[in-house]
């Protein structure tokens, strides 16, 4: 594809649940395969992933799903073939067997693409070289790749002939992370972790030189940092009150006028201040609630405790919710334990031109309701969806595994996890229809079933690996353009 293809390429995004129509991916590339248990935690991993099994038994289903919903033409009566290559090309950029699609897009296509620009590559490699302390032999030895071959290795790190460079980003597949779309305008993130610098650098360079984005380049939005920062001592650098850091995971746009910031382990409160001064100043949205969740590994980001599955219908962690176990209720424990457990727990929400006098809401539900009718206009009985259908303790062992965090790709039609058992068991009491992602592809190609008429169904997804990685569908995906 060339690249003036996308030069007419929409961006606009006010809805988590309105009709996909165009995303960034990136599927798992051979630097997962080289994340070692010394530095898994580091590379924010828990464990050590299998590659060729994530690939070939898990992603690969999830990229064909998307293409079968946003561009069928891709995929559509070429299912036996592409099943049965195996080296793959279908699903890696640079090759000619790519699918090559304007609509599910892959950021290492895009990449590849920037780098045939001289300018762009002899850019980029300066900033790589210098923030991974290359020498100036590697950065000469770098520009004698091919653009491909030059982008696989600043997102893998390593060679082809298997000779590692610098870290891998194994992190690149969640693509959420890297920015998000308000509107018509793209907020960059700012990584909490040194070990997404690099993607924070590949992401600025795709927006900003990429054609596809070339009509909003003034609609791309970076939050300031603190304009002092490099005078403050190392410990109030770490200080939610100084440091800038925010990730896509914790922004949701729910509404056309309303944002969802969320201040967590990985998104601090002074960058939401920023993002929430911004976005204001710019007159792009109305309304912005704060999120403020524990910091902890468990929660990461916001849209690892909820998620919207249609207009009326959101998938929840009961604990930090209002509903819990009602025996507990009369208790007089109950008094004490709410506030203590949830006591980093708070919901702001901010009127653009009234900043100073905030509301405060009680407990998430509320808030969820609120946009649900409020923003949404939804006339239907709204409803929640508990993480291990409410039941303790698999609540908190299915959150871990990204059952609150589903990808929408319609109204009503999500796409999750299949080792989630009792959060199945609670979207089918709601009258989902339960549907792996292998029979579904297969009902599309028998044309037993269509992406257009399908409602009220849950997609589950093989999770052996990739639920290791600490991210699911939602974190995978950055929706770039919805109906």
């Amino acid at each position: 594809m060339k690249t003036s293809e996308y030069s007419s390429s929409k961006i606009h995004v006010a809805s988590e649940t309105a009709s996909l129509k165009r995303l960034l991916i990136h599927s798992p590339d051979r630097g997962l395969g080289k994340v070692v248990p010394s530095k898994a935690q580091d590379w924010l991993f828990e464990d050590i992933v299998h590659l060729d099994t994530m690939r070939k038994s898990e992603y690969d289903y999830y990229v064909k799903l998307l293409l079968y919903f946003l561009d069928p033409e891709k995929i559509k009566g070429k299912l036996k073939k592409v099943d049965g290559d195996p080296t793959r090309s279908f699903y890696i950029p640079g090759t000619p067997g790519y699918f090559n699609s304007d609509r599910v897009i892959d950021i290492q296509q895009l990449l590849g693409e920037i780098l045939e620009i001289e300018n762009v590559r002899v850019k980029l490699t300066a900033a790589i070289c210098g923030i991974e302390k290359c020498s100036y032999h590697t950065q000469e030895e770098l520009h004698s790749f091919d653009p491909y071959e030059l982008a696989k290795i600043f997102i893998s790190g390593s060679y082809s002939d298997k000779r590692m460079l610098f870290a891998p980003l194994p992190n690149l597949i969640f693509m959420r992370d890297i920015g998000i779309v308000i509107n018509d305008h793209i907020l960059l993130n700012k990584p909490a972790k040194t070990a997404r610098t690099r993607e924070s650098i590949l992401a600025q360079f795709v927006f900003f030189y990429h054609p596809m984005f070339a009509h909003i380049k003034h609609n791309i939005l970076e939050i300031p940092d603190n304009d002092r920062h490099f005078l403050l001592p190392d410990d109030e650098k770490v200080s939610d009150h100084h440091k800038c850091t925010l990730e896509g995971g914790d922004v949701m746009m729910v509404s056309p006028n309303h944002l969802l910031i969320g201040c967590s382990e990985r998104t601090s409160v002074y960058a939401a201040q920023q993002a929430m001064k911004l976005l204001f100043d710019k007159d792009i949205l109305e309304k912005i609630t704060l999120i403020k969740i524990p910091k902890k590994r468990d929660y990461m980001h916001i849209d690892t405790i909820f998620t919207q599955v249609k207009k009326n219908i959101w998938v929840l962690l009961s604990s930090l919710a209002r509903v819990g176990d009602e025996s507990r209720k009369k208790d007089v424990l109950h008094f004490f334990a709410p506030k203590e457990n949830n006591q980093e727990f708070k919901i702001l929400q901010f009127l653009k031109g009234h900043e100073q006098q905030p509301k405060e809401i009680e407990n998430l539900e509320d808030l969820l309701a609120d946009i649900s009718r409020t923003d949404l206009h939804c006339e239907k009985d709204v409803k929640f969806i508990y993480s291990g259908n409410n039941e303790f303790p698999y609540g908190e062992r299915e959150q871990w595994t990204d059952s609150c965090n589903l990808l929408a790709v319609k109204d009503g039609v999500v796409i999750g996890y299949d080792r989630n058992d009792k959060t199945l068991e609670a979207f089918k009491n709601e009258g989902f229809l339960i549907i792996s992602a292998k029979d579904l592809i297969q009902k599309f190609e028998n044309d037993e079933l269509s992406p257009e008429t399908l409602i009220n169904t849950f997609i589950t997804l093989p999770s052996a690996e990739l639920s290791r990685a600490r991210g699911g569908s939602h974190c995978m995906s950055m929706p770039i353009l919805r109906e």
